[in-house]
């Protein structure tokens, strides 16, 4: 078992399998973490010898690092996950951070440090008139990522997971017990009786989709953007298969960004291209995907405040939101599941304002 998360990680033995004996001493910089369960620290090296890193990153794990919390089934692997897709990625030709050394008795993984602009923050810094660039440069890697994992071993962590009716089912009731009733009240019987209704519809026309790799949280949070624009990613340990649409809803749909209809068409229709895919068949997928994951990350959001006390992510509910309303616009038969959510839900889709906090 891993060690429970520690004010300072116990890097030492890491070091000295990077470094050798003794270990250099590390100055660590806590780094902000977001909404993983996992810790980072910088950690910089005085004397480092000379094809070393002077800089990396210190990865602590938590107790249950060999667990998901995002739901479904839990695959046996003597491997960390993060390790297993990030060997898996790595020999593809893909880009991730290099392992350095791990010390899994401590709950400690060395990384490579690529620095500290992602993708979202390049966003922030750049006219949104050029936003077709940046997120062009995306769609090519999540094209790419997809081609070069479309074969996977049967014994691969990301072989053994899947979007499965459980997984899906268990994301839509994550919104309704967070994102719908914590914050506005429980729904009456032939409230809930609509909503499951609606959930049917959605995980019903999911589960009929093309499968493939799924990265899982493909967002702009989660790319990493070098000076020379070259893309990285991170945070991939979730890795499961699962529709093959999963992943550009999550770059297209980011509740980090607000993201217009014309440029999200014109990136569907880029990767529809690059991936040989009927665009219209492709864009159906993406507007039921979108359905279901904008309706968890809304729940998501709300769960991280009430239940690991980081009111921070309520500030992108209503995004959360705005993109499930324009999904409902450009799905078809969810007349009923759409006036459920504008009854129950305050402004819904465009006007939500921001739950509050439990630790208000």
């Amino acid at each position: 078992r891993l060690h429970q998360p520690m004010t300072l990680p116990r890097i030492e033995r890491a070091l000295a399998e990077l470094y050798g004996e003794p270990p250099p001493e590390a100055k660590l910089s806590k780094l902000r973490g977001d909404a993983s369960t996992r810790s980072y620290f910088r950690a910089r090296i005085e004397e480092a010898a000379p094809g070393t890193p002077r800089e990396l990153i210190v990865m602590q794990l938590p107790a249950d690092a060999f667990r998901s919390d995002e739901g479904g089934a839990q695959p046996t692997s003597s491997q960390l996950p993060f390790l297993e897709v990030a060997e898996l990625l790595s020999t593809r030709g893909l880009p991730v951070p290099t392992v350095y050394a791990e010390d899994l008795e401590n709950g400690v993984v060395l990384l490579e440090d690529l620095g500290d602009l992602t993708f979202h923050q390049a966003l922030l810094g750049t006219p949104s008139p050029e936003w077709a660039t940046l997120y062009g440069r995306a769609v090519d890697l999540l094209a790419e990522l997809h081609e070069r994992c479309a074969e996977l071993p049967g014994e691969s962590v990301v072989s053994q997971r899947r979007f499965d009716r459980q997984l899906l089912d268990w994301e839509l009731d994550h919104f309704r017990e967070w994102g719908l009733e914590a914050p506005f009240g429980e729904l009456e019987a032939a409230e809930r009786a609509l909503l499951d209704e609606g959930f049917r519809a959605i995980s019903d026309a999911i589960e009929a989709m093309p499968q493939g790799f799924v990265h899982r949280d493909y967002q702009s949070k989660n790319l990493m953007l070098a000076p020379d624009g070259a893309l990285s990613l991170i945070d991939f340990q979730d890795a499961l298969l699962g529709p093959r649409v999963y992943d550009l809803v999550a770059l297209l749909c980011d509740s980090y960004v607000s993201l217009g209809l014309e440029l999200q068409e014109e990136m569907i229709a880029r990767y529809a291209a690059l991936r040989r895919i009927e665009p219209e068949a492709l864009r159906r997928e993406f507007w039921w995907v979108s359905l279901h994951r904008k309706l968890k990350d809304a729940g998501r959001f709300v769960f991280i405040d009430r239940v690991r006390k980081n009111p921070d992510f309520l500030q992108w509910f209503p995004q959360s939101l705005i993109y499930v309303g324009r999904a409902l616009d450009l799905t078809p038969g969810l007349d009923a599941f759409s006036e459920l959510l504008r009854r129950s839900i305050p402004g819904f889709p465009d006007e939500v304002s921001e739950p509050s906090s439990s630790m208000e």
